[in-house]
Formats: structure tokens, C-alpha cells, sequence
């Protein structure tokens, strides 16, 4: 281009001193100009498509990376989830079997109770048997108590 610039000045100098230029020269010289800068847009537009196909191949691998990231953080959120689903499984049984030995002990309690009660019910029934079997004697031999 810049050889085309030096030559336009050569030529324009030439113009205006030379009174037989011919003008089809410049004309000449404006196609190679015209010529020359659509190869320079085609470089350019070349340049471009280049580049484009690097940022979109970047923007490619970017994503595959990204993917890979969140496969890996899904991966470990999933391990993460088992392990906290075994330790609440673990700690359930635990409480559960708690549950049980306190029913089991409440259970036992309970029938401690039950013959403890029984017991009092049986020796309170044969108190009241023996003082009735007192009075009776008492009325059956005629005797008053002194009091």
C-alpha cells in the first residue's frame, strides 16, 4: 500500500508538471488501490473468522471446564448427602432403640407397680378379713369390747 502511495505522489507530481500525462495512469493506479484494499479487507475479514473460531473454541473448552466443575461439585454434594443420609440413619436407630430399653423399663415399671399394688389390695383384704373375723367372734362368743 505504501508503495501505491508513493507512486500516487510520483504521479501527481508528474500531473501537474507535464502538460501531456495522461490521466488514464491514475486511473490505473485507483483500480490497484481499490484492489488493494479489498485484499486487506479480505485479510482482515480472514483475521476475524480466525479469531472468531479461537474465541468460540476458548468459549468451548471454557464450558467444558465448567461442566466439569459442576459434575465434580454435584459429585461430591451427592456424597455428602449418603454420608449425612447414613449418620441420620445411624443416630435414628439409636434414638430408637433408646426408645425401646425406656419402654421396655416403662413396661416393667409398670407391672412392678401392678404387683406392688396387689399386694397392698391382698394384705389390705386380709386386714379387713381378720377384723371381720374378729368382730365375729366377738359377737358370736357375746363379749363386748371395753371401749
Amino acid at each position: 500500500m505504501e508503495d501505491l502511495f508513493t507512486q500516487f505522489i510520483f504521479l501527481s507530481d508528474q500531473a501537474v508538471g507535464d502538460k501531456n500525462f495522461d490521466p488514464s495512469t491514475i486511473q490505473d493506479l485507483m483500480k490497484l488501490f481499490e484492489l488493494e484494499s479489498y485484499k486487506a479487507w479480505a485479510a482482515m475479514e480472514l483475521e476475524q473468522d480466525n479469531e472468531v473460531r479461537e474465541a468460540e473454541a476458548s468459549m468451548r473448552e471454557a464450558e467444558a471446564s465448567l461442566e466439569s466443575a459442576m459434575d465434580a461439585a454435584m459429585d461430591e454434594f451427592r456424597r455428602f448427602e449418603e454420608e449425612l443420609d447414613r449418620e441420620v440413619k445411624a443416630e435414628l436407630r439409636g434414638l430408637v432403640q433408646i426408645s425401646d430399653a425406656v419402654w421396655t423399663m416403662g413396661k416393667s415399671m409398670e407391672k412392678a407397680a401392678t404387683i406392688a399394688s396387689m399386694k397392698y389390695i391382698e394384705a389390705a383384704m386380709n386386714s379387713a378379713t381378720a377384723s371381720m373375723r374378729s368382730a365375729w367372734k366377738g359377737i358370736s362368743s357375746k363379749k363386748i369390747h371395753p371401749s
